[in-house]
Parts: structure tokens; C-alpha cells; sequence
């Protein structure tokens, strides 16, 4: 696997209290442990690392095989987990309006006839239209695939015939920071669980 497709792969952050913050590309992460703002965390142990000694730690797993970034004095294992040194809170509780959280509300696919093209294909359309006073909400845009786009046209689903497949709302922060089930790393389960988190502890 190629540097370029390794720096992307995703890490967890966790805040300073070791609660799951997002997912970060694996170049980010390792940026916030070389500016000193972030630890590795070691699956299996959890044992906290600097970028120096995760470089031992992935030079006596090199024998075993499995990718690693090189550079000119470093040979890295990509990070799964990082953990923050400062606090950061509990991360952003609301859902953003944005394009990547709208494609993840509407998991890729036209609202009008279901069909998945891939993203180039797809548009985001205004329920009620921009020309005739609709918003760019949550509430009033949906995706839709150019040949549904072209046929509701200036027009509102009802004036063109055409069927949501559901109401567009918005949707809730967890379901757009948590990652798909295929997605998840073993070693994410542990920070990822409800149950790990909102267990009763013995007193």
C-alpha cells in the first residue's frame, strides 16, 4: 500500500478524559504528536507513545509484516488511536450544514428514485427551489441524481410528481461523527461503546 492511501486511513482522537472526539486522517495525527499536542496510543496495551519510541514499537513489528510510513529517521506503523494531551471538550454536539454531512444523511443516494450513481453524479437539490424563496437547510435539501434533478425541474416533488423516499431532517451529531460499522477498528470498540461509557462504576 502507498504512503499517499496510508496518510488517509482514519484515527480516533480521544480527548485528554480518553472520550472519543472524530476521526482524523492518519497525517493528521501524527502532525498533533510531532507538535507535541497528542499521544499514540499502543492497541492491546494502551500504552502512550511520542513519535519516537511508536518508531521503535513499529520497527520490531516490521518483521511481522504490515504497512509503515517511512520517512528519512522514522518507519511508523499508521496510528489507530491518538489520545490528546489538552482538553478539548466533547467535540461538536450539533450537526453542521455542510455538503460531506448531507451525502452522509442521504448515504449517497438520489432521494427520488434510490439510485446510488457515485458522488460526481449526484446533485443537491432544494425541495422547495431557491428561485421561489426555498432555503439551503437541513429540512429543504436532499441529494438527487441528474436525470431526477432535470425532471423536478423549478418545481416543488408535488408539482412534479415525484415522491421523497423521507422527509429530509436533521440528523442527529451522532450519526454523522460515528463511523460505519465497516469502517471500525477492533481497537476503537472500547471508545466507541455506550455501554463502556455510561456504565455504573462501583463505588
Amino acid at each position: 500500500m502507498d504512503t499517499f492511501t496510508l496518510l488517509r486511513r482514519p484515527t480516533l482522537v480521544l480527548n485528554k478524559h480518553w472520550a472519543p472526539l472524530r476521526l482524523a486522517p492518519v497525517r493528521e495525527a501524527i502532525s498533533l504528536v510531532a507538535r507535541g499536542s497528542a499521544f499514540i496510543l499502543e492497541p492491546g496495551t494502551f500504552r502512550t507513545h511520542d513519535l519516537r519510541s511508536w518508531d521503535d514499537v513499529s520497527r520490531a513489528r516490521a518483521a511481522l509484516g504490515g504497512a509503515l510510513i517511512r520517512s528519512a529517521r522514522l518507519a511508523l506503523i499508521p496510528p489507530e488511536l491518538i489520545l490528546l494531551r489538552g482538553y478539548e471538550g466533547q467535540g461538536a454536539r450539533t450537526a453542521v450544514f455542510s455538503r460531506r454531512n448531507l451525502f452522509k444523511r442521504d448515504r449517497f443516494a438520489c432521494q427520488y428514485c434510490g439510485v446510488r450513481p457515485g458522488s460526481e453524479e449526484l446533485t443537491i437539490d432544494h425541495v422547495l427551489p431557491r428561485s421561489r424563496g426555498g432555503r439551503s437547510t437541513w429540512e429543504n435539501c436532499v441529494l438527487a441524481c441528474v436525470e431526477c434533478n432535470k425532471r423536478k425541474a423549478n418545481r416543488t416533488p408535488e408539482e412534479a410528481r415525484m415522491a421523497l423516499r423521507r422527509p429530509p431532517r436533521k440528523p442527529s451529531w451522532k450519526t454523522l461523527v460515528a463511523p460505519a460499522p465497516r469502517e471500525r477498528l477492533e481497537s476503537w470498540e472500547a471508545f466507541l461503546s455506550r455501554a463502556y461509557w455510561d456504565v455504573e462504576l462501583d463505588p
